[in-house]
């Protein structure tokens, strides 16, 4: 008889094993490769990349979020048990110029005495739990997607996404809620991503087969 199903330990770097043993380089937990002073995730949220930065020597933060510095004025905040699929790109508010003006040229990152602390836009984005990041979608500064989105592949969103939402296209509008109202006020009230581990191994039935019923009744 199989073992039961246990959720990969929280600490791991490579939370998927292939059948032949070997961890999946190409995936990771976030948390457990991002050190940014603006860039917050929460366990279990990982990303999958075809050219994973850490084999070349590289950065994850850096390859999802370029824009995001040290010194940048904004967040990126990623909930837990989120999915990023390969080519997903989180545009920050760093990278945005001053609109206000005859002209878009930002003079001032160009000299050095007046460029420290400017930062036209300094909006965070915000990532709720358990949101899918579909292949090569772009988040835009100032986003706030709720949680339980799906964002299809090539998005481009902006502005806020409600809560269990399924988005398309650039720009990305809302093609359909997931559940209704009721059954979204349902979810987060059970908030599930907060659970401890073995209570959400237990739970995986019910999440897999969308059987709110029977997640509630799991409910500490």
């Amino acid at each position: 008889m199989p073992a039961p199903f246990a959720l990969p330990d929280a600490s791991l770097t490579h939370p998927i094993t292939l059948p032949d043993g070997t961890p999946h380089a190409g995936t990771v937990y976030l948390k457990n490769v991002i050190d940014h002073p603006r860039f917050d995730v929460g366990a279990y949220s990982y990303a999958s990349d075809f050219d994973p930065p850490a084999l070349w020597g590289g950065d994850w933060a850096a390859r999802l979020a370029p824009y995001l510095f040290a010194f940048s004025r904004e967040h990126l905040r990623i909930g837990r048990f989120c999915q990023i699929a390969h080519g997903v790109r989180f545009i920050g508010s760093s990278a945005n110029h001053a609109m206000d003006g005859l002209t878009t040229f930002p003079f001032t990152v160009f000299d050095p005495a007046a460029m420290t602390g400017y930062q036209p836009d300094s909006r965070d984005m915000v990532i709720g739990h358990d949101v899918w990041l579909g292949y090569g979608a772009l988040v835009l500064p100032g986003a706030r997607i709720g949680n339980g989105v799906i964002v299809g592949a090539g998005s481009v969103v902006r502005g806020t996404v409600p809560d269990y939402a399924v988005v398309t296209g650039n720009p990305a509008r809302v093609l359909r809620l997931r559940y209704t109202p009721q059954e979204i006020e349902t979810l987060n009230r059970l908030a599930w991503w907060h659970w401890e581990p073995e209570r959400i191994a237990r739970a995986r039935p019910a999440l897999e087969g969308g059987d709110l019923r029977a997640l509630a009744a799991l409910a500490p």
